[in-house]
């Protein structure tokens, strides 16, 4: 079980959201490498990053922050990272930079022809981030709620090659309420790439919660509100689900 911390980037720094929202924004750290060296240093197999600048405004606007961690974490563990990449150009950047994946989300939805573009062209380097409210897509920051289903999309995209759906529930993130572990399982039960938990994580339980369901699928989840408000510790997490599923 990977267990990923997210560093959120807002005009720099790291932040962090309650729902999305960009006002209710809670700076952590106003130097992001450090940030990322941390939680290298406490376990992390891997990293999550978002532009959450770049999610509003449809392009990269954290570039230097994103990659001044790149250089901090080096080859050490893969980033990954979402936010405003809705073109080809942009993914080549970003892989140049030394980035492992780039997360697609409001573009894959809204220009799906892009997606198949970027996995034909970045094969091995591309997920998907599906963002729901009661099974139903949301895209544009969460801004809006589409008619689509999650399971159909995630089918669709996993036929054209992308290598896994970073699954997050929009109404549990940055809220300490929980997994959604049923409509995760549900998710990962229905694909053969992994599913990537999000949102709303806020203790050990958890932990042990999809711990319990990596055999269906579920790969890593994404670590965030709790792991910068101290209600969650990072290394004991990560020793937790080594022990469970060592």
């Amino acid at each position: 079980m990977l267990l990923i911390p997210a560093i959120d980037l807002k005009d720099g720094h790291c932040v962090r959201l309650k729902q999305g929202d960009m006002a209710q924004a809670t700076v952590f750290s106003e130097d992001p490498a450090a940030m990322a060296r941390a939680w290298l240093d406490k376990g992390a197999r891997r990293l999550h990053l978002v532009d959450l600048n770049g999610a509003f405004a449809g392009k990269p606007q954290n570039f230097t922050a994103i990659r001044s961690i790149l250089k901090a974490v080096g080859d050490d563990i893969p980033v990954q990272l979402g936010g405003g990449i809705r073109d080809l150009d942009t993914i080549e950047r970003y892989i140049d930079a030394g980035l492992r994946y780039v997360i697609i989300g409001t573009a894959a939805v809204k220009n799906p022809g892009f997606l198949k573009d970027a996995c034909s062209a970045f094969g091995g380097h591309v997920i998907v981030g599906l963002d729901a409210k009661d099974g139903k897509v949301a895209t544009d920051g969460w801004s809006k709620l589409t008619g689509h289903e999650v399971l159909d999309l995630a089918r669709k995209f996993e036929d054209w090659g992308v290598d896994a759906i970073v699954y997050t529930d929009i109404g549990r993130d940055g809220m300490l309420t929980g997994v959604n572990i049923e409509a995760t399982v549900k998710l990962a039960q229905s694909l053969s790439i992994p599913v990537i938990a999000s949102g709303g994580l806020s203790n050990l339980e958890d932990i042990r919660r999809l711990c319990a369901v990596e055999s269906d699928g579920v790969e890593g989840v994404i670590c965030g509100r709790a792991i910068y408000s101290g209600d969650l510790d990072f290394a004991k997490a990560q020793e937790l689900a080594d022990q469970l599923n060592g």
